[in-house]
């Protein structure tokens, strides 16, 4: 019988790869690159770079490269400008496909604010600030922060935004999108999902990001003790690292 409608997919979750953290590191800043917006102009050598550094070194185990590997194919066969313009479909169009993690967090409430300032608070706490103007919690922005840091704070961001992470990846994979290829990487190399995270992740895909509620608190749905008790700690920086621009 034909139906028009059905309920959102849970999609089971990867199993976990071990990774070394320079293994970790490679498969973070790949996605971090192919992420971001495909300019025409540098899209080509950032595939080009990715490639060489699958074949390099510190290269990620084979599950993970082959699912990197698939997404540069892909890419090359769209092309610079068919890629622009599935990832504004894909990204700009779809309510679930968004890049930045407090958005599953905390939807466009009140609450987006205070949630950004902790991730601008977290980038401060590891010794490194933005060089553009994006926003900090843009999912390749903290993948280069783990990526280039190799700092617990950006484990905490991670695991802190799992179900966004797990959401966005379902609704990739809902749209046939080979941007799914690049959350699949990553998700590969972080720690296995516990029952609580697989049931909140449950109800994220069914009910959405939060709504906007009446007497709505001060206090984020995610843990931001460990980075706001890093920048008590923290000692004054000869110098201030940056994030790529």
């Amino acid at each position: 019988m034909t139906t028009f409608v059905r309920a959102p997919r849970v999609l089971a979750a990867p199993e976990p790869v071990a990774v070394t953290s320079a293994q970790r590191a490679t498969t973070h800043m790949i996605a971090s690159l192919l992420l971001d917006y495909p300019e025409e102009g540098t899209v080509t050598d950032r595939l080009d770079a990715s490639e060489a550094a699958l074949a390099g070194p510190d290269a990620p185990p084979e599950p993970v490269a082959a699912v990197l590997r698939r997404f540069i194919a892909a890419a090359r066969d769209l092309g610079p400008r068919g890629l622009a313009e599935h990832y504004v479909e894909t990204f700009d169009r779809r309510r679930r496909c968004c890049l930045y993690l407090t958005y599953y967090a905390v939807g466009d409430t009140r609450q987006r604010g205070s949630a950004i300032l902790a991730f601008k608070e977290a980038l401060a706490a590891a010794g490194w600030e933005m060089t553009n103007d994006e926003l900090p919690d843009y999912l390749p922005v903290v993948l280069e922060l783990s990526a280039r840091s190799g700092d617990e704070i950006a484990d905490v961001l991670l695991s802190s935004h799992r179900e966004g992470i797990e959401v966005l990846r379902a609704a990739l994979t809902d749209a046939h999108s080979p941007y799914t290829d690049l959350v699949e990487a990553v998700s590969m190399t972080l720690p296995e999902i516990d029952g609580a995270t697989a049931d909140r992740i449950r109800a994220l895909v069914a009910a959405g990001p939060p709504t906007e509620t009446v007497g709505v608190t001060d206090t984020l749905p995610f843990p931001t003790l460990p980075v706001r008790s890093a920048l008590t700690g923290l000692a004054p920086a000869a110098a201030t690292q940056e994030t790529r621009s």
